[in-house]
């Protein structure tokens, strides 16, 4: 994610704590919460300056943990995940994880993720104490990958909106 924000957006976020990328943000015309996280940071440069562009397919790799809760930390970085996510005509076809299994790790990361949605972030997850707890008895290695079947219709059918392809009529405008 970070190669590809460099190469589309112009900027090298790798190095840059926090404050620093907040501040390119600003620069950049993007609207960021001034506390965000460098994580959430690295989510708008990439919603705003590379899905836009992501016409051929690609793969984009390493998000962000404060963008993925379930996924487990790139060993080589822990501040990135072992998340990928396709992209054909600038939609994102799929999401794509090895999952977390460190119970630990993940009680955090759902703590954190509960005061992010207590604060006003509807996308947040809430704390879960459940999955943690069967964490806790030992979960093998996992991943788990969701292809998006409304999207891949829509790419099919040239579809511009989503709702041209639901299959619930309830779902679809009357007219």
């Amino acid at each position: 994610m970070l190669d590809a924000i460099a190469q589309h957006a112009g900027v090298d976020l790798s190095d840059m704590d926090a404050g620093e990328a907040r501040a390119i943000a600003e620069e950049r015309g993007l609207d960021i919460d001034k506390d965000a996280s460098k994580g959430r940071v690295i989510e708008e440069f990439f919603d705003r300056f590379v899905e836009p562009k992501l016409v051929e397919p690609v793969f984009i790799t390493d998000h962000p943990v404060e963008v993925s809760p379930l996924a487990k930390r790139n060993p080589d970085n822990p501040e990135l995940t072992e998340r990928f996510e396709p992209f054909i005509v600038t939609w994102e076809m799929a999401n794509g994880f090895s999952e977390l299994n460190d119970p630990i790790d993940q009680e955090q990361r759902f703590r954190k993720q509960a005061e992010q949605r207590a604060s006003g972030d509807e996308e947040a997850h809430m704390m879960d104490e459940d999955f943690v707890r069967a964490l806790e008895y030992g979960m093998p290695p996992a991943g788990g990958l969701g292809i998006g079947v409304d999207r891949l219709v829509m790419l099919l059918t040239n579809s511009a909106s989503i709702r041209d392809v639901l299959l619930f009529p309830h779902m679809r405008p009357r007219d």
